[in-house]
């Protein structure tokens, strides 16, 4: 096996391996040796039990879904594929953050106080799901790595990325993330497969950054990868989130940041976005911008600096397809068996007609649970327990 570290955990009495920086198996001290006399070091890993298995980053509970677990990887938010009824495909790999952005949407990073779960999907099964689709949606697809988190932490990426660059059908590969994991030999691993990076930079003030980001902010680490992207093959998009009273001033900063560089050979070279206070996401202490007043400033920038703020799916050349048929309608009473935690207290993961369903639910994993579907959007479900 390769990217493997391993060390003992005296506070826990555990042996604990950490498989390329993401996978953390955790088996008791005792039993490990007892295991170690008779099976191979790969055999433990993957199949020895008791033993644990986490997020080496958030140090939550992680699930590992494979093709041989049968749990569909269309039908949520967390991981998977969503399709939204365009040409555009959402690629979702893992969950977790190594940043505790104040902003962040679905509360995510160590700090969490809501996230009890974390997933990571094989490459292959993923990727075959994807061909799936994309053979569905036909030509001209984009295949956008995103997700409740940061997808470089994705452990398997460039076998991921080497088996969607072979599906005729996808056109554009795309990612988001926030940088603080790429260097100069991962982006020239990613230069092979991908066309643009969406980066997240909200501010070039040290202390500014620090507090949207949560952590101890490598500014001039990421603004030297934003560089390193724009001189390499791939097109570079930096993404701020607007934060009013926070970020104000530094958005002009960014502005001219992203054109001083040569961001946005081909799409657009900055995707500024709206702060927004979401149900089950971080609240920054802030009244946030209305829409209209949102545009309009970003109207004023337009004028000043003589480039486009306002976007549309045009500007990526987004165009409407048709969704892939939905076993699943609204109102419908169903029973499913529980496959997966949830990411949220007493939330569950059914599989039912070749989708997952979060459902809320007190009920175990392996137990069969009947429920109302009460959403259906984007092909992603939620049901109530009935």
């Amino acid at each position: 096996m390769l990217n493997i570290r391993s060390f003992e955990d005296r506070n826990t009495n555990e042996k604990v391996f950490v498989i390329r920086n993401f996978i953390e198996v955790r088996i008791p001290i005792k039993h490990f040796k007892k295991l170690e006399r008779k099976y191979p070091l790969e055999y433990i890993i993957s199949m020895g039990e008791p033993r644990r298995l986490l997020s080496h980053v958030t140090k939550r509970n992680l699930e590992v879904i494979t093709k041989e677990s049968g749990i569909p990887l269309l039908g949520n938010p967390y991981f998977g594929i969503i399709d939204r009824g365009t040409n555009l495909l959402q690629v979702r790999g893992v969950t977790g953050c190594n940043f505790c952005c104040a902003f962040c949407s679905v509360d995510e990073g160590k700090c969490s106080k809501t996230r009890i779960t974390d997933y990571v999907v094989e490459p292959e099964y993923l990727a075959k799901c994807v061909k799936d689709l994309a053979k569905f949606k036909g030509k001209g697809v984009e295949v956008h790595l995103d997700g409740q988190g940061e997808p470089t932490l994705y452990p398997y990426m460039e076998e991921l990325l080497k088996r969607i660059r072979k599906i005729s059908e996808v056109e554009v590969i795309s990612m988001q993330t926030n940088g603080s994991l790429l260097n100069e030999e991962k982006i020239e691993m990613l230069e092979k497969y991908v066309d643009r990076i969406n980066l997240s930079i909200s501010a070039l003030d040290k202390r500014i950054a620090n507090i949207l980001s949560g952590v101890k902010y490598p500014l001039e680490k990421i603004l030297n990868v934003a560089k390193k992207i724009a001189e390499s093959k791939i097109d570079l998009l930096i993404a701020p989130v607007w934060v009013p009273g926070y970020n104000d001033r530094e958005i002009r900063k960014i502005i001219e940041f992203s054109l001083s560089i040569g961001a946005g050979k081909k799409w657009p070279p900055l995707g500024i976005q709206k702060y927004i206070p979401y149900k089950h996401g971080r609240k920054v202490k802030t009244k946030p911008m209305s829409f209209p007043q949102f545009y309009s400033r970003l109207k004023e920038l337009e004028k000043e600096y003589g480039i486009k703020l306002i976007l549309s799916p045009d500007d990526f050349g987004i165009e409407k397809r048709e969704r892939y048929p939905s076993p699943i309608r609204k109102g419908e009473i169903l029973i499913g068996r529980i496959v997966l935690p949830g990411r949220l207290k007493n939330e569950k993961i059914v599989s039912v007609k070749e989708r997952t369903i979060t459902v809320k639910t007190n009920k175990k994993v392996g137990d069969y649970v009947k429920f109302e579907v009460v959403r259906t959007s984007d092909g992603i479900y939620l049901g109530e327990e009935v």
